[in-house]
């Protein structure tokens, strides 16, 4: 597991650790069965970008000349391969900056430079290796700028600076990635004390004005997992999924093999942030003079790496779309996988194992119990002992209880909402076995239609 950054928890108690096990248990078997039916019903095409495909791309080296015209020559190319080969050495420098245009990096400041690496091997599946530092905060990044992290990296020996003499862009390669989040806020529930409040309390509270839409803010972790993918290997880009296509960076002057369809990449150092949770982000205002950053460099493998990254777009899109207002996605609006990662991070694994299957028993058991009451009362051949007031009492219960949870629904399972939704159904189903009930006109003079 990750590491993460320590945080407190402000105002308000935690639901109890069962709750938001079994909660969050749901939550993921739910998602997965969704993105299961929606690759069913909508097709897959970027299946064959999860495995490598044969090798076809002839290496870097041999590729024609710079220069010379190569026929059929296709832009967007068909098949890629890495530029370098995996047991390359490498050398990595991360800098931060508000601004997407660097200076010559002999004149940058000092204090931007938060991570430089010597010989990191590319191929070497137990390399990892942990900077830990601190960096001051733009003003523009107060302001709600973007703060950039710009990764140079290099064979070893070779000038990282692009304004170096001698620098090559066979063997060095520049990129960037914000490292701050532009995000809605959370919501505060506002409470209010309705035993023992004096009315000079009451008076004092000013209401504020409800915002018409989601209020967004910039949010950063400390914590950033950075890992080369060494076998990524040949692959389609045609065909790859766009999570994974937006971490590759083709080769800069545009070559191609003698056929004119292939490429070359360098290599994928992925940014993850998958396992960044909301509660251990710090918002960036004018107060936030100083920030700390913990950075574990390491290798990943490639069907992990494509795992993460199509996971986690899936959820960003998700936020984006609940937090424009659109309609609510399929898959929630992150908030339930977002307690589910949670529970990944702080719980024990054997206690995660138990309560999964406690929870899949208890959805089991639940369903057995819906069927077995619909077969009674379907069979069921007069009403010796039923209280129709009982029943009834009963749907006005559970509605108000179903009602209560949706008002909270930001803390509430949706599944939880489903199972009370569905206890609500059956009870009124059960008032029709119970009385006869018909719609029929109103007599002449009635205020409703109907009665």
């Amino acid at each position: 597991m990750p590491e993460v950054a320590p945080h407190t928890q402000a105002g308000g108690e935690r639901a109890p650790a069962s709750s938001r096990l079994q909660s969050a248990i749901q939550a993921i078997g739910i998602f997965f069965v969704v993105q299961f039916l929606v690759g069913q019903f909508l097709g897959n095409n970027s299946k064959n970008a999860l495995t490598n495909a044969p090798s076809a791309v002839p290496d870097f080296g041999d590729r024609p000349t710079p220069g010379t015209e190569t026929s059929n020559y296709n832009s967007v190319p068909q098949m890629i391969a890495p530029i370098w080969p995996t047991n390359s050495s490498l050398d990595i420098s991360i800098y931060v900056s508000p601004s997407l245009v660097m200076p010559p990096l002999n004149s940058a400041s000092r204090d931007s430079l938060v991570l430089e690496e010597k010989g990191f091997e590319l191929e070497n599946w137990k390399e990892n290796r942990h900077v830990d530092t601190t960096f001051k905060v733009p003003r523009e990044v107060q302001n709600n700028g973007t703060l950039w992290a710009h990764f140079y990296v290099a064979l070893q020996g070779y000038p990282l600076d692009p304004a170096a003499k001698g620098y090559d862009i066979s063997k060095a390669h520049h990129f960037f990635h914000p490292l701050n989040q532009i995000i809605p806020k959370k919501k505060v529930a506002k409470t209010r004390k309705l035993v023992g409040a004096s009315d000079a309390t009451a008076k004092d509270e000013v209401e504020e004005a409800a915002p018409s839409g989601p209020t967004l803010a910039s949010y950063y972790h400390p914590n950033f997992t950075m890992s080369f993918i060494p076998d990524s290997g040949t692959q389609s880009y045609v065909h790859m999924h766009p999570a994974v296509r937006q971490h590759v960076h083709l080769e800069e002057s545009g070559a191609r093999d003698p056929s004119g369809q292939n490429g070359w990449y360098y290599p994928i150092l992925f940014v993850n942030t998958f396992w960044q949770l909301r509660d251990h982000m710090t918002e960036l205002n004018s107060t936030v003079k100083e920030l700390p950053l913990h950075i574990d460099l390491n290798t990943l493998a490639n069907w992990k790496f494509s795992l993460y990254a199509s996971i986690g777009e899936g959820q960003k899109q998700n936020q984006r779309q609940a937090a424009s207002g659109g309609p609510m996605p399929a898959g929630g609006d992150g908030s339930e996988f977002e307690e589910f990662k949670r529970v990944l991070i702080d719980t024990n694994i054997y206690l995660l194992s138990t309560t999964a299957i406690v929870t899949v028993l208890h959805m089991i058991f639940e369903g057995l119990a819906f069927k077995s009451d619909i077969s009674h009362w379907r069979n069921k051949k007069d009403n010796i002992g039923i209280s129709f007031r009982t029943i009834l009492a009963n749907v006005l219960m559970q509605t108000i209880i179903f009602l209560y949870l949706f008002d909270n629904s930001d803390g509430t399972s949706w599944m939880i909402l489903f199972g009370q939704g569905v206890g609500i159904l059956l009870e009124a189903w059960k008032i029709t076995k119970t009385v006869d009930v018909r719609v029929r006109e109103a007599p002449a003079g009635s205020w409703l239609p109907y009665k």
